[in-house]
């Protein structure tokens, strides 16, 4: 079976989804399980999984014991920041090690503060923490990142929700190509053929939430999305027939035909 493997761990889906912008938990629940995501991630700073003992618990939604938590640090623009709010959420998940750096640049344009992205990650790493990190489509700065230790790279397609899919195919062509450790578009997916094409382009999994979550039917969002990932990759599995500019060759056989 062709599986997704972070940290040692093998998943069968490749399709990685957040928990923020649906209506309730109840909805985030049904498009997680339309979505076949085993992975979900949850921003620490604006979702209660626990340090808020009388307010609802995405925990009891979304248990540990069905799905991998994925503790994100969305809202953080120090490096400072990040960890501390890392090593918060490994201590309401029972020494978590998995986790989610992003270490934003400014809150327009939700762009990674690649700096401050780096050093955070050193940290985390010396800390015992496996950090799966957001980043930018540079090859040189998603290299320094997997040197550092990360488990893996997660560059943008686009902007964080803007839904504008891949801009820059050829970016993320070279991070594939020299990486050892899997790497996760991550922004900026708006429909599923968005998905589709990260997949064909060799990535090994998308994570997504506003695509799903600001659908007009998120719950069939999540299912297409589903659907999309799955075909991608075996697109990119399967080989992709070669382009061949001004050049026609025919799909039905031009010797051996009636009267010739």
């Amino acid at each position: 079976m062709d599986q997704l493997t972070i940290a040692g761990k093998a998943y069968s889906s490749r399709l990685l989804v957040g928990t923020g912008k649906y209506k309730d938990f109840a909805e985030t629940r049904a498009a997680i399980d339309a979505s076949g995501a085993e992975i979900v991630t949850v921003a620490i700073r604006r979702t209660n999984i626990g340090q808020d003992p009388s307010q609802p618990n995405l925990l009891d939604a979304l248990p540990p014991s069905k799905f991998t938590i994925l503790p994100n640090t969305a809202g953080c623009y120090t490096a400072d920041d990040a960890v501390r709010t890392l090593r918060l959420a490994r201590e309401l998940l029972d020494g978590h090690a998995l986790c989610k750096l992003e270490v934003l640049g400014d809150p327009k344009s939700l762009f990674p503060n690649m700096p401050e992205t780096l050093k955070a990650a050193e940290t985390l790493v010396k800390e015992g923490f496996q950090v799966m990190v957001y980043c930018s489509d540079d090859p040189i700065q998603a290299k320094m990142l997997e040197d550092i230790g990360c488990v893996a790279v997660m560059p943008l397609a686009s902007l964080i929700g803007s839904g504008m899919g891949i801009l820059n195919p050829w970016n993320l062509r070279l991070i594939i190509d020299q990486a050892k450790v899997p790497v996760i578009v991550d922004a900026g997916v708006g429909t599923a053929s968005d998905a589709t094409i990260a997949m064909e382009l060799g990535c090994d999994g998308v994570l997504m939430n506003t695509a799903i979550a600001h659908a007009q039917d998120p719950i069939l969002m999540a299912s297409a999305m589903r659907k999309g990932v799955e075909a991608g990759r075996e697109a990119y599995r399967a080989g992709r027939m070669p382009r061949k500019l001004y050049s026609a060759d025919p799909s039905s056989p031009t010797t051996g035909l009636i009267g010739k």
